[in-house]
């Protein structure tokens, strides 16, 4: 034991250590007793918690998982078990959805959040690839937010497009329109195609040039009327889109609607009876249904 007194910090008071770097000197500060009791706590609690819980991982005699521990935990189970809790529940509110009428589902406030949850669910993952999240549409896919349709926008009217789709080949109960490509295949001439789209704009307030517009009357007569309408509204039986409302699925600019008049637009949807079961195509029926209000 060295009888050599202990240098003291005249700054601070406090004793060093006798070590030096660069002339700074360590001073022998004890920790704080309170970080000392924190530190020791954790460490009481590391080694209780490693004895009662998985801990140790890949230990000889374990077949390369962690230790399992004396209470046996284990994450996997419990999610499992959940997983298998949360299965059967849906498994009897779907069988509620594949008896009860979509006018039932819309009754019943349980069995409509629990549709509108699984039918969100199921759009996210079959349908927003083109109509995009929230039903919000694109150019070329209908937006299905805003309550205009091309065939009926009933819950029965939905749920039949979602089971057959439109043009989807072996499915004779699909939905079929058919608009002749007036130019391609050379029923109109390019003039008259142009005097064709002059007269369109006109049906939704559009600036036009009326003497095109005019000759553009007498072709709408003939050629397309008998699927517009007269007044140009459009009829849900053949799919034909109104023409007054100013909302274009393929875009409404000149450009735009002398591409349609020219090559037409028979776009196609997937009939979903037998890619999904008949609860999933109630509940997209009544989430699509919600999303533009619903008729």
């Amino acid at each position: 034991m060295s009888d050599q007194p202990k240098e003291v910090d005249v700054h601070s008071g406090v004793e060093t250590t006798g070590h030096t770097w660069d002339g700074i000197k360590e001073l022998n500060n004890p920790l704080p007793r309170w970080w000392l009791i924190v530190w020791y706590i954790s460490i009481a609690w590391a080694i209780v918690y490693m004895i009662f819980m998985p801990a140790l991982p890949a230990l000889p005699g374990f077949g390369g998982t962690n230790t399992p521990g004396v209470l046996g935990h284990s994450d996997r189970a419990m999610v499992a078990s959940k997983v298998a809790t949360m299965q059967t529940e849906r498994s009897v509110a779907s069988q509620r959805l594949l008896t009860a009428s979509l006018t039932e589902i819309q009754n019943d406030l349980n069995l409509q959040q629990f549709a509108m949850a699984m039918g969100e669910s199921a759009f996210g993952d079959n349908c927003a690839t083109c109509h995009g999240a929230g039903g919000r549409g694109a150019k070329g896919y209908p937006m299905l937010a805003d309550d205009v349709w091309l065939w009926s926008g009933t819950l029965d009217g939905i749920e039949y497009t979602l089971r057959h789709g439109i043009r989807h080949e072996g499915d004779d109960a699909t939905r079929f329109s058919a608009m002749p490509a007036f130019g391609r295949d050379k029923l109109l001439t390019s003039s008259q195609i142009d005097d064709l789209v002059q007269h369109v704009l006109g049906f939704s307030g559009r600036a036009t040039d009326m003497d095109a517009s005019s000759q553009g009357a007498t072709l709408f007569a003939s050629q397309c009327a008998s699927c517009h309408g007269d007044d140009a509204k459009g009829s849900r039986d053949v799919g034909a889109p109104d023409l007054t409302d100013d909302e274009w699925v393929f875009g409404g600019e000149p450009s735009d609607i002398t591409a349609s008049i020219s090559n037409a637009r028979n776009a196609h949807m997937p009939a979903w009876q037998g890619r999904l079961d008949d609860p999933t195509i109630k509940a997209l029926a009544l989430y699509v249904h919600s999303l533009g209000g619903g008729e």
